[in-house]
C-alpha cells in the first residue's frame, strides 16, 4: 500500500501490476462514460413496439452507423435509422395532438353539456310561464279561457323558437300575440253576448289592433322587458356552440417541420443510445412546446374575451331582470293590458265600429258560463300573414313539452356552477405548453431528465 503521493506510488509498482491497473482504469472509464449502453438495441425495440411507433423490423438488433440520419445525428454507433426517424416524426405529432385532445376534452364536454342544460332550464321556464298565463285566464277570464289557450301556446312556442334561432324578433312575436288576443277580449269582455261572428270580422279586429291600440302601452312594455334577457339567452346558446367549435379546431393544429424535428430530438433521440426511459427537463420541454404552439397561444386574448362575454351574458340571464323574471311577468302584464282594454271599452267599441263596421251576428239569448258549448267560429284561430306563414308550421314541429321539474332556479344554479368552472380555463390557450409539459411527458424525479 502506498502511503505517499499518487506519482510516487505509481513509480513504486512493478511494471506487470501497473499494466493491469491501467487496463482496469480504461475499462472503468469506458463503462462509466457516455458510452454506457446495452450491447444490443433490445430496449429500443421494446419501446418501439410498446408505443406502436412502427414496424419492428425498422429497429436494428445491434447499434451501428447510419449516415442518413438527419435529426438524431451521432458520430458513434446508434440504434436509430432513417426509417425510425420518419416514424418518430409521425409519433410526436400524434402524441402532442392526443395531449391537446385530452386537455380540451373535459372543457369541450362541459361547454356542450351546459348548452343542453341551459336549453332544458329555459324549456322549464317556458312551461312554468305558460301554465301561469293560462291560469290567469282560467281564474280571471273564464269565458275566454279555452280560446286563449291556443293564443298563449303560440306566444311561448314562438319565444322558444326565437331563442333557438328559428324565429324572428321579439317585437313581432309579442305584437302578434296581442293581435290574436284582441278579438277574444273584444267579443268576450268588451262586447259580450255575440254568439257567432264571421271570420272576416275577427280578422279585421286582429289586423286593426295596432291602429286601435286597445291595450295601451303594455304590448311595447312587454317587448322592452323581454328583449334584453331573451337576446342574451339566444346569444349564450350560440356562443357555447362557437366555443365548442374553437376547441375542435385546436385539435387540428399543424406543426411546422422545425417543430417536428425539435419534438423528435426532445422525445426520441435519447432512444438511439438505449436511453428509452429518460424524459425532457421542464425548461427544455417548455422551450420546445412554446415554439410549437405559438400560433395556438395567439388565440389567448380572444379566448379571454370569450370567457368575459359568457360572464356578461349569464349575468343578464340570471340578473334581477333576467329570463325568469321576464317570462313570469307575462301573466301580470297580460292582465294589466286586458284591464286597460276593459276600462276603455266604450272608446274602443266606437273605433271598432268605424273600422270594421257591425259584425254579422246572432244575439245569444242565454247568458254565457263555463259550461256553454263554444261555437266553432269562436274557436277562431287567426290566419297567419305572409310573414308568419312558416312560423305556424314551425310551431307544430316544436310543441311546448312538459318537463319533470317546474323549478325556475335551475337556470340560476346551472349558470353559477358553469361559470365557476369555466373561469378556471381563462388562460387555457396561454398555458397550453405548461399543461402539456406538466403532464405525463415529464419525469416524476427531476434527476432523470
Amino acid at each position: 500500500v502506498c502511503s505517499s503521493s499518487l506519482s510516487t506510488c505509481v513509480m513504486e509498482m512493478n511494471p506487470q501490476r501497473l499494466k493491469w491497473l491501467l487496463l482496469l482504469w480504461s475499462l472503468l472509464a469506458w463503462f462509466s462514460g457516455v458510452h454506457l449502453r446495452s450491447p444490443s438495441c433490445h430496449e429500443v425495440r421494446t419501446a418501439f413496439q410498446l408505443r406502436q411507433i412502427g414496424p419492428l423490423n425498422f429497429v436494428p438488433d445491434f447499434p451501428g452507423r447510419d449516415g442518413d440520419l438527419q435529426i438524431c445525428t451521432y458520430d458513434g454507433p446508434t440504434c436509430c435509422t432513417k426509417k425510425m426517424e420518419e416514424r418518430y416524426q409521425v409519433m410526436v405529432r400524434r402524441e402532442i395532438l392526443q395531449n391537446i385532445h385530452f386537455l380540451s376534452y373535459e372543457l369541450k364536454y362541459r361547454i356542450e353539456k351546459n348548452g343542453e342544460a341551459f336549453q332544458e332550464a329555459f324549456t322549464s321556464l317556458i312551461h312554468v310561464a305558460s301554465n301561469h298565463t293560462n291560469s290567469l285566464f282560467k281564474t280571471g277570464y273564464r269565458t275566454m279561457a279555452k280560446e286563449a289557450t291556443e293564443v298563449v301556446k303560440g306566444l311561448f312556442t314562438d319565444l322558444s323558437l326565437y331563442v333557438l334561432d328559428l324565429s324572428w324578433n321579439i317585437d313581432d312575436i309579442v305584437l302578434s300575440f296581442f293581435d290574436s288576443l284582441f278579438p277574444l277580449v273584444y267579443n268576450r269582455l268588451i262586447q259580450p253576448g255575440l254568439n257567432e261572428v264571421s271570420v272576416d270580422y275577427l280578422e279585421c279586429l286582429r289586423l286593426a289592433r295596432q291602429d286601435i291600440n286597445p291595450f295601451g302601452a303594455y304590448p311595447m312594455k312587454m317587448v322592452a322587458e323581454m328583449t334584453r334577457p331573451l337576446q342574451a339567452m339566444k346569444t349564450l346558446l350560440q356562443v357555447l356552440n362557437v366555443g365548442s367549435e374553437v376547441l375542435n379546431m385546436t385539435k387540428n393544429v399543424v406543426f411546422t417541420r422545425e417543430c417536428t424535428r425539435a419534438l423528435v430530438k426532445m422525445g426520441y433521440c435519447s432512444h438511439c443510445h438505449g436511453l428509452t426511459l429518460i424524459k425532457p427537463c421542464v425548461a427544455y420541454c417548455l422551450n420546445v412546446m412554446r415554439g410549437c404552439l405559438a400560433n395556438v397561444a395567439d388565440i389567448d386574448p380572444y379566448w379571454r374575451g370569450y370567457i368575459s362575454n359568457l360572464d356578461e351574458l349569464t349575468s343578464i340571464i340570471t340578473g334581477p331582470r333576467g329570463v325568469e323574471q321576464a317570462l313570469l311577468r307575462v301573466a301580470p302584464m297580460v292582465n294589466e293590458a286586458i284591464l286597460h282594454a276593459q276600462l276603455n271599452g266604450p272608446e274602443i267599441s266606437t273605433t271598432v265600429s268605424k273600422v270594421c263596421d257591425q259584425p254579422q251576428e246572432r244575439v245569444q239569448t242565454a247568458p254565457l258560463d263555463s259550461t256553454v258549448r263554444t261555437p266553432a267560429t269562436l274557436g277562431f284561430k287567426p290566419q297567419a300573414t305572409t310573414q308568419f306563414a312558416n312560423l305556424t308550421q314551425r310551431r307544430s314541429s316544436l310543441p311546448l313539452k312538459e318537463v319533470k321539474t317546474d323549478r325556475p332556479r335551475t337556470m340560476k344554479k346551472n349558470t353559477r356552477d358553469f361559470m365557476n368552472y369555466i373561469r378556471r380555463f381563462r388562460t387555457f390557450y396561454a398555458s397550453l405548453a405548461e399543461q402539456i409539459c406538466e403532464g405525463e411527458l415529464l419525469p416524476q424525479d427531476g434527476s432523470t431528465c
